[in-house]
């Protein structure tokens, strides 16, 4: 395979040298800045033959836009270096900082490198044992449950989005297989947005990020792509140099927002009222394209009628702290500049009123003519392109199973628990209580809220498996720890949630230590539960991980991305075809066909039938201060942010506060600050700055390894307004989050 673009990562060579000989710590300081990439030399000085180079096509499969397209360098069998694939015309070869820490990750000293059992939950007295051990205990323990209590249903698993290669989805098929269990539903990250798009449009799609270079007019409304999606920030920054103008409204003045030609710093969960604003405005002025509207929607009247009688650009104004000629302004250069897009971000919808401000966005880009245009959209998310077969979830439950009864068929189901409210959900749990919980692609006890809470349910459980690759706060409270691949370690598939882009995964290097895939692991058990009990687990006891891949494309699903054979992706990654512009041929997913203002489906799921102005949480005298948690820019939720590459690049957690407010309360640059309410509390160093609101704090969410802080502790599980249409479970309020702050002396 041609070599591509040969940057070396410093560090890379002497990591895997000492992984591929049993391991050890390493030190930044002591990586040689003289080693090169040719030097073949050994220590004394001696030329030693040049050892097997290979590049393997990778894909990052973490929770993130991008879902890059790698290459990775391999030489004598150690991973060398990882960069993007050129082939991708989204990634175009770039990658982020976390990406370029993927050796460091894989070769990490702290990787959990063989099974473990815990002498006590929670003591840090692990010994090691073996697979068989390992499957033999937690196999017992499964049947010894189903035996006592009829069922499976005290099995919980909760596993989500650490890793979202397909055949991770494994996990899903696991439980599935040896009966009906309780299962964990729901997603902390995006669903009331989903909802709200699926009340509009009828299905989440979204332009081409590639496409966005075709905008003239553009609004960043709450995204902060520069950390988030660097990317899609490329196509925004050519769209700038092709004369586009673009909007950043965002309470922070972020890296994204200093890149704007305009920065609207409204007031937090106001975004709803800010787009019912400026429609007034369109609306009162003439500027919307009715002849979109009469062929393309469905109750635009009754929207323009609701706005008419409730909504004022004066009103919008008060409530949003934006002045009513900023609102006058942006309103007017949307409507009249075409093509115009808003990127919909996700942090907007963590609100109690987050799915109407979506709603109320959709409603703006409607009533101006701008979806199904090239440059234009109201996007948000896409998942067309997740087109799998799903056949690593497909295995039954054994004949006989008992389950929850469907309330509408009357059939055994799994038992549906509250990934938002999980401690809470599960402890609720009576007929039959919840005794054993398996973590997989989570870090559940540090990133769900109201973590004090999540612990305490950790440790009512009488059995607690996790599999993971680092020793987490979620391992730290198990019984047994399961040590995982990397993505470098293992074959599979990765698709994007905003591209259009299939990678294929290819196995780089041999696994290391003793670890295995999720799916290596659901064969295994599944083969020791049949061993104990036969017929207790209809999962496949025996596979080749490629040959699962391969099971993956079914010939829709192929023809989509222009392809007849999945091996076609070995050279290369594919792209979808004609995604360039969503709902292009004007044909909604909704019952109608068309776009609705008003949607009976809202209805239903105990919604309002258009898009109307919903307060938002406010401040109360005890905690007057909201605190907004947005993702940091060196980790994706919990990943990537402990490692000694990132941590030099990372200073550690601390509070944003604005001067105006830090003066209240006589609080100085570094300063000790304690943030709490009544659920729990952390202590972090102050930071002044003019970037955040004059009356809120800013703490980002971070894992740093041994530090144990965890903005969580003081986040209530609060549900926002939407999400259990698309999800099961309404979304989360992460960012209604009220506290009260002291200075520490």
């Amino acid at each position: 395979m041609e070599m591509k673009r040969r940057t070396l990562i410093k560090g890379a060579a002497v990591v895997g040298a000492a992984a591929a000989v049993g391991g050890g710590a390493f030190a930044l300081s002591k990586l040689s800045d003289k080693k090169t990439d040719g030097d073949n030399s050994n220590s004394s000085g001696e030329k030693k033959p040049a050892g097997k180079t290979e590049v393997f096509q990778n894909v990052c499969t973490r929770n993130c836009y991008s879902t890059c397209s790698l290459l990775s360098t391999v030489e004598d069998g150690v991973l060398k270096r990882v960069e993007g694939n050129p082939k991708n015309t989204y990634t175009g070869g770039a990658i982020c900082s976390k990406g370029n820490s993927y050796p460091g990750q894989v070769y990490s000293p702290d990787r959990i490198k063989y099974p473990m059992k815990q002498e006590g939950r929670g003591t840090g007295k692990w010994k090691q044992i073996s697979w068989d051990e390992a499957y033999t205990e937690i196999a017992q323990q499964m049947l010894k449950i189903k035996k006592e209590y009829g069922s499976m249903l005290p099995i919980c698993y909760n596993w989500y989005s650490g890793n979202f290669n397909i055949l991770n989805y494994s996990i899903d098929g696991l439980f599935s297989s040896v009966g009906y269990v309780s299962k964990v539903t729901g997603t902390p990250c995006w669903p009331a947005g989903i909802d709200a798009q699926t009340f509009d449009f009828g299905a989440i799609v979204n332009n081409d990020p590639e496409d966005f270079v075709n905008a003239k007019y553009m609004i960043l409304w709450g995204t902060n792509g520069a950390w988030t999606a660097m990317q899609t920030m490329r196509f925004v920054e050519k769209a700038k140099e092709n004369g586009c103008k673009i909007i950043a409204i965002d309470p922070i003045l972020t890296s994204t927002a200093a890149k704007a030609d305009l920065h609207i710093q409204i007031n937090t969960s106001t975004d709803g009222a800010l787009a019912l604003g400026m429609a007034r405005y369109i609306i009162d002025n003439n500027l919307y394209d009715e002849a979109w509207l009469k062929k393309n929607s469905l109750g635009y009247e009754k929207f323009f009628e609701y706005v008419k009688n409730n909504v004022t650009v004066d009103s919008a104004a008060q409530k949003t702290g934006v002045p009513k000629a900023v609102i006058e302004q942006i309103a007017k250069e949307y409507a009249t500049t075409k093509p115009a897009n808003i990127w919909i971000g996700y942090g907007m919808q963590r609100h109690i009123n987050g799915g109407h401000n979506v709603r109320a966005i959709d409603a703006l880009a409607a009533i101006t003519g701008n979806i199904g245009v090239s440059g234009g959209g109201a996007n948000y998310a896409q998942l067309d392109s997740w087109g799998f077969s799903y056949n690593v979830t497909s295995p039954k439950a054994p004949e006989g199973s008992v389950g929850i009864k469907d309330p509408q068929t009357g059939a055994d189901k799994s038992r549906p628990i509250n990934m938002n409210n999980f401690a809470a959900h599960v402890m609720e749990q009576k007929e039959p209580p919840i005794k054993m919980l398996w973590l997989a692609c989570r870090n559940s006890a540090q990133q769900d809220p109201d973590s004090n809470a999540v612990e305490a349910m950790f440790k009512s459980m009488d059995f607690v498996v996790t599999a993971d690759l680092f020793m987490t706060k979620t391992v730290e409270l198990s019984d047994i720890v399961l040590p995982v691949t990397s993505i470098f370690e293992t074959p599979g598939i990765g698709v994007s949630y905003w591209h259009y882009w299939v990678t294929l995964n290819e196995r780089a290097i041999k696994p290391l230590y003793e670890a295995k895939h999720d799916l290596e692991i659901a064969m295994g058990l599944s083969a020791k539960l049949n061993e104990l009990e036969k017929g207790s687990c209809t999962f496949p006891t025996t596979g080749d991980l490629e040959e699962w891949v391969e099971k993956e494309f079914t010939e829709d699903f192929l023809k989509s991305f222009g392809m007849k054979d999945w091996k076609e992706l070995k050279d290369g990654p594919k792209k979808m075809l004609n995604k360039e512009v969503a709902w292009k041929d004007g044909v909604f997913r909704t019952e109608s066909k068309k776009y609705e203002f008003t949607s009976a489906e809202a209805v239903k799921f105990g919604h309002e039938d258009i898009p109307m102005q919903m307060e938002e949480m406010k401040p109360t005298d005890a905690y007057p201060v909201r605190c907004i948690s947005p993702h940091w820019k060196c980790g994706i939720n919990g990943q990537f942010q402990h490692l000694d590459w990132m941590k030099a690049l990372n200073e550690g957690p601390f509070m944003e506060i604005h001067p105006e407010l830090a003066m209240s309360y006589s609080i100085k640059e570094g300063d000790k600050v304690k943030i709490s309410n009544e659920i729990g509390e952390v202590t972090v160093p102050a930071r002044i700055t003019q970037n955040v609101p004059k009356k809120e704090v800013v703490i980002y969410e971070m894992w740093m390894g041994n530090n144990d802080f965890n903005i969580n502790r003081t986040v209530k599980a609060t549900p926002a307004d939407m999400g259990a249409k698309a999800t099961g479970m309404p979304g989360i309020s992460f960012h209604d989050n009220f506290v009260k702050i002291e200075k520490v002396n």
